[in-house]
């Protein structure tokens, strides 16, 4: 695809909830001041009729909001939010598109498994009266559903699990109905996902989960946080935006997702490797030209080790700036790769890339890895994406 050329993809608005507060000024903030802020995102509560009316959201649609998460869950909230900030941001509420011309797409499955763990104990005390909203709430397309209600979406709509490369997979998703014509504009959502104790200790058990901070691409690394977060990206045709006088923020170039024919948690260097470069290739763009690559990295010795052989295999000579979000704030599991797309649009936008405050003994000594942050001018960024059994993506954000 020719970077630039109408048919191509641009991001024309971007929502954000997580460890920096609530929206993309606190967002921008937060990287912009490189401190972890992983355990504040457990604390945080939204008061979603609130925090919309300070987005100077429509009356109208406060309420419609306030209606169709009743006796919802926070990852309800959270996406809502998220999502009607990038709505208003692309001016869909000032010019808008056809209902049939809009999709919405919900990254993740399993999204709401405490919700879930605290609702059987509900059922076990009070059966008869159990709440029928549940028969609706359980379900990883009722997010979609009430989006799709709220903002008058008619187009194509769906959940699509891909593990921690979910959001990724959304991204890419999104982009090709984009392309082929489908849709003119779909909103794309991370949606937070909250694990209960048995998911969390399994996860432990497993090795994947630390019980500390998450240092990627450090010498001292035990394993991933868990990150609270939920993050929006409305995808637009560049015509599209054209034609509705919308600014783009940036363009998704391309955008790869490889399997690696495996069904457990162990990394694949090799398909790692091949998303990188596939997703390049896609972009019409040598892998000489990306300056920042936002990598996967957990902090799980195994996983970092093989996305630095992935790394040196795809760029060979070539240094751009590798760097993780997931040591600011956690690994937001399924919405990973929506929010940490948002952390990279944002650098891309202000000229910088942010610091990693954990990276005191690092892994290799050849990879240029971000430690304080820079002011730098990025053109091109991967932004990389690797889920359990063997799902790897990249996408390649340029500037608008």
């Amino acid at each position: 695809m020719v970077r630039g050329s109408d048919d191509g993809v641009v991001v024309t608005g971007a929502g954000v909830v997580g460890a920096f507060g609530v929206g993309l000024p606190a967002f921008a903030a937060g990287l912009r001041a490189g401190e972890s802020a992983i355990a504040i995102s457990c604390d945080l509560e939204l008061d979603l009729c609130a925090a919309l009316g300070a987005l100077g959201c429509p009356a109208a649609l406060i309420e419609r909001a306030r209606r169709t998460t009743l006796r919802g869950h926070r990852g309800l909230d959270w996406s809502v939010f998220s999502a009607v900030e990038a709505w208003l941001a692309a001016g869909l509420h000032t010019s808008p598109l056809p209902g049939e011309r809009l999709g919405v797409i919900v990254a993740g499955s399993n999204l709401a498994r405490a919700y879930q763990h605290a609702m059987t104990a509900k059922w076990a005390a009070a059966e008869a009266s159990f709440d029928p909203r549940y028969a609706l709430r359980f379900l990883d397309t009722d997010a979609m559903a009430i989006l799709s209600e709220l903002l008058g979406a008619r187009g194509e709509g769906f959940s699509v699990g891909g593990a921690s490369a979910s959001g990724n997979v959304a991204i890419i998703k999104a982009a090709q109905l984009l392309r082929m014509g489908e849709l003119d504009a779909c909103l794309v959502v991370g949606a937070l996902m909250e694990l209960a104790p048995p998911e969390l200790t399994a996860l432990r058990n497993l090795g994947a989960l630390g019980r500390g901070p998450c240092l990627p691409f450090d010498r001292r690394r035990a394993g991933f946080a868990v990150g609270h977060g939920a993050g929006s990206l409305v995808l637009e045709r560049r015509a599209s935006a054209r034609a509705r006088g919308a600014r783009a923020q940036a363009e998704i170039a391309g955008g790869a997702i490889v399997l690696a024919a495996h069904h457990g948690a162990v990394p694949d260097a090799p398909a790692e490797c091949a998303a990188m470069r596939s997703a390049m290739a896609r972009a019409q763009l040598p892998v000489e030209a990306v300056q920042y690559v936002n990598a996967h990295a957990t902090g799980s010795p195994a996983g970092d080790d093989a996305e630095v052989a992935a790394l040196h295999e795809t760029f060979g000579a070539a240094r751009p700036w590798i760097n993780s979000s997931k040591g600011l704030f956690g690994h937001c599991l399924t919405a990973a790769g929506v929010v940490e797309c948002i952390a990279v649009i944002t650098q891309i936008q202000h000229g910088f890339v942010h610091g990693n405050p954990w990276i005191e003994q690092p892994i290799d000594d050849e990879l240029r890895f971000v430690r304080g942050a820079q002011t730098a001018g990025i053109e091109v960024a991967i932004s990389n994406a690797f889920g359990f059994g063997g799902i790897n993506s990249s996408i390649v954000v340029c500037g608008p």
